[in-house]
């Protein structure tokens, strides 16, 4: 059974540019460990280190580059930064492409179980 294609919709080449950088800031593998932290909600960047095990410097850097594209909202308290997730968006693109790779590596391993 094959699924309907979805229809085709035109993108200016500053809408290609947008997407293309939106998919590079989550082409980093701790900014996708630091949104998944994020996902049960608010946390601050203290929280954040220890989740990740990066470094609070790394950890503040690609905090910053996701605020930057609109992904985290920031909030400080005294001494201290709040992140969350500002963009719904994001959790169902995590769930259609962790539910896509699941999926290719479960068949992946059918097959190399059954030796072929």
């Amino acid at each position: 059974m094959s699924r309907p294609k979805p229809a085709l919709r035109r993108l200016s080449a500053d809408a290609l540019a947008l997407i293309a950088r939106r998919f590079a800031v989550l082409a980093e593998p701790m900014r996708l460990r630091l949104l998944h932290a994020l996902f049960p909600g608010e946390k601050s960047v203290g929280e954040l280190v220890t989740l990740t095990g990066g470094t609070q410097a790394n950890v503040s850097r690609h905090l910053q580059t996701l605020a930057q594209a609109q992904l985290l909202a920031r909030r400080k308290e005294g001494l201290q930064v709040f992140y969350t997730i500002s963009d719904p968006s994001i959790f169902p693109l995590c769930e259609l492409v962790c539910g896509s790779l699941e999926k290719s590596h479960a068949r992946q391993r059918k097959l190399v179980a059954a030796g072929g």
